[in-house]
């Protein structure tokens, strides 16, 4: 069944839409993510090779490359028939997610513009390029400086008399999860900026428990670091302290953008 897909301008008043209209977008919407899913996957299988050999094993290898005389290297196995074509595929799916999140977002955001003021909706495309920045920048800091520290300390802890020989799927299960939880949690700036939009968060009640906040971001980075590593908790824990303080200012603009709005 043909549709006639219509996004508000900047100006133009929303169109009434009935709950089939509004599942019909839905649907849309969510089929637009999926292709470009898979088209990002499609582009990540192509180059599947480097992206294996000279991104996600590249940090291991470094690792070895350091390593001093009489300390073990970390040897990666696979256990399982057919394991490394489950897990090229995999990292093939998990890049094509990584590089379709701003249309992931975009077409979020188109889903919900429709009952956004037109002032808001001017803001849409900068809401998504901060948005897939913040998550972007989270994928970054994880691969630059998480997982070198996380890995470092796991190579040169414990005793010689046992090897240090990890499954190839646990290892990219590390990997892939530092880097999307890091990614994830760089989002607090936008998601302070859209709670404060609609009200449910000010400055005022995060500067009065910052202190709560920070015990909160200390039980965080320790679900989001994989086993008992305190270096990778740490290097966790500052950026989000950091971030927090910037969603403060953040929640403060957002808030003074409403009320100007409200004045107005």
């Amino acid at each position: 069944m043909a549709t006639t897909e219509h996004t508000p301008q900047d100006g133009d008043e929303p169109e009434e839409m009935s709950f089939l209209d509004h599942l019909e977008e839905l649907r849309w919407r969510i089929v637009k993510a999926i292709l470009g899913i898979l088209v990002g996957a499609i582009l990540c299988w192509i180059f599947i090779d480097q992206i294996i050999n000279g991104v996600l094993l590249r940090p291991i290898i470094a690792i070895n490359n350091t390593l001093g005389p009489g300390q073990q290297p970390i040897r990666l196995q696979n256990l399982k028939p057919f394991g490394q074509v489950f897990l090229y595929m995999e990292v093939a799916f998990v890049g094509g997610l990584i590089l379709s999140v701003p249309n992931i977002l975009y077409q979020i955001w188109a889903f919900i513009a429709p009952g956004l003021m037109p002032k808001e909706r001017r803001y849409i495309r900068w809401i998504v390029f901060f948005t897939s920045f913040c998550f972007l920048a989270g994928i970054a800091f994880a691969y630059f400086v998480m997982l070198p520290s996380a890995l470092q300390f796991f190579a040169v802890f414990g005793t010689n008399a046992i090897e240090n020989n990890i499954a190839i799927n646990e290892y990219m299960s590390f990997i892939i999860s530092v880097m999307l939880g890091a990614g994830v949690v760089f989002e607090l700036p936008m998601v302070a900026w859209f709670l404060s939009k609609l009200g449910f968060l000010t400055p005022t009640f995060m500067r009065r428990y910052r202190r709560h906040a920070i015990v909160g971001i200390l039980i965080l980075a320790a679900l989001l670091t994989p086993g008992t590593d305190p270096v990778s908790q740490i290097l966790l824990t500052i950026p989000l302290v950091f971030l927090y303080e910037i969603s403060i200012g953040v929640s403060a603009m957002a808030v003074r953008a409403k009320q100007s709005g409200t004045t107005s």
